[in-house]
């Protein structure tokens, strides 16, 4: 880029160059093989009753066709319903697309080696910044209410942290008023 008559940039330039340093911290953690490798302190977590959780971190091309069955089957009956009750409508063809995006990261959590809960993220831009973007945190019905939910969203912010990036950003259903009661809870 070149710089005006006395040297300075414009904002113009200063706005590219912010923009193409954050556009390299989300190519950078997009490059990582495991970001949650460096979180020990989140690869486990112990419910209040006792039951031990572990959490993995993949990428969408990594999942075996079982894990995606399962994560299709879970968003699809956690939020039919509120996705056809909002200006959106269902598309499960458009749904099954936005899970496995190249860019599409995976928390997977088990439960006695059972699966009970997932968070769809990537490591995007938004509005010019470098943000971790949570498309999805689903879990099963046995598994809600013990903490998990917290649980994954301290793992995201902790991932983005890590890669600096700005902030975790997400988006509810209107409809959906247990999800945006627990994320207003959560600060």
């Amino acid at each position: 880029m070149k710089n005006n008559k006395k040297g300075h940039r414009t904002r113009k330039q200063l706005i590219a160059e912010k923009e193409a340093a954050s556009k390299r911290l989300v190519d950078q953690a997009n490059l990582l093989k495991d970001p949650l490798e460096a979180l020990p302190g989140f690869h486990s977590y112990t419910t209040p009753d006792g039951t031990e959780i572990k959490l993995q971190c993949h990428r969408v091309g990594d999942l075996d066709n079982d894990k995606l069955t399962w994560i299709f089957s879970l968003m699809e009956r956690n939020m039919v319903e509120y996705y056809k009750a909002s200006s959106w409508g269902w598309n499960q063809s458009s749904k099954r697309k936005e899970l496995t995006e190249p860019t599409a990261w995976y928390l997977i959590a088990t439960m006695n080696d059972e699966l009970v809960g997932f968070s769809h993220f990537r490591y995007d831009m938004d509005f010019g910044i470098e943000v971790l973007y949570c498309y999805e945190l689903q879990l099963e019905t046995k598994a809600r209410r013990k903490g998990i939910g917290k649980f994954f969203m301290n793992a995201l912010e902790e991932l983005a942290k890590k890669s600096s990036m700005k902030k975790v950003v997400l988006t509810t259903l209107k409809k959906n008023t247990d999800a945006n009661l627990f994320y207003e809870k959560l600060g």
